[in-house]
């Protein structure tokens, strides 16, 4: 496998194991992304992208190893202190407040005090990024679509003014015309200035848009690689791009 990514990494993750209880879930996990990238976690489900990406931003504790954070070790930092570090988290499902309008839920994205006198600024942002949200904005987040739900699931992860965002499964339950939509999505926020790490299981078009990717499989990281190099892994090829044996 591919030496681990040390230099030059905005996010490091050294050796982390994470557990609940006292199940362990991912074993040693070792993953770098640099400023600027798009980098690709796959795997099946249940092969710990999950609970990986939720050690990141510090919704779980890691058992043991560091997390490295733009210089910073915050290994036992809060998930708020993470955030306020300009590091967020998109969760699977989307998680929205299904009974708020969608403004409201953008304008939680911006629920930290130091967001929130730049909260009406960027909210200005997220409607030029996404029109549709703006059309939608006194609308009760549960009635909107899929694709919707995960624009503004997005659209409240960038109101945290992100140096770093963590999206996990955003193709999860779209209908394809918007799995391809949020993947372009996705890219055009990376252009913007967005480091992107991005844990999914549609291996296709994660690895179209990402320059690195990283195959979780049972708890660990089983290789590594350039996005385009790793597209031509007959392992790759075979469990994850659909090509015949």
């Amino acid at each position: 496998m591919t030496p681990p990514r040390r230099d030059g990494c905005l996010l490091d993750v050294e050796n982390v194991d994470v557990a609940y209880g006292q199940i362990q879930v991912v074993w040693g996990a070792q993953l770098g992304v640099r400023r600027g990238e798009i980098v690709s976690v796959i795997g099946p489900n249940g092969a710990g992208k999950t609970s990986t990406l939720k050690a990141i931003a510090g919704l779980i504790p890691a058992r043991c190893g560091k997390i490295t954070f733009d210089g910073n070790d915050v290994t036992r930092e809060s998930a708020h202190q993470r955030v306020s570090r300009h590091l967020s988290l998109i969760p699977e499902g989307r998680q929205l407040w299904p009974r708020m309008t969608v403004e409201e839920n953008l304008l939680m994205g911006a629920f930290p005090a130091p967001l929130r006198s730049r909260a009406h600024d960027n909210l200005h942002r997220i409607y030029e990024q996404f029109p549709r949200l703006k059309e939608r904005r006194k609308q009760m987040a549960g009635t909107l679509s899929g694709g919707e739900q995960q624009m503004c699931a997005i659209g409240r992860g960038l109101m945290a003014e992100p140096v770093l965002l963590l999206l996990d499964e955003p193709s999860q339950g779209l209908a394809p015309i918007m799995v391809e939509q949020v993947f372009e999505l996705i890219r055009g926020i990376a252009a913007g200035g967005v480091t992107i790490l991005l844990a999914a299981q549609n291996a296709n078009y994660s690895m179209q848009i990402s320059q690195y990717t990283y195959v979780m499989e049972w708890g660990r990281v089983v290789l590594e690689g350039p996005s385009d190099e790793l597209r031509s892994s007959d392992h790759v090829r075979r469990a994850y791009l659909g090509a015949s044996p």
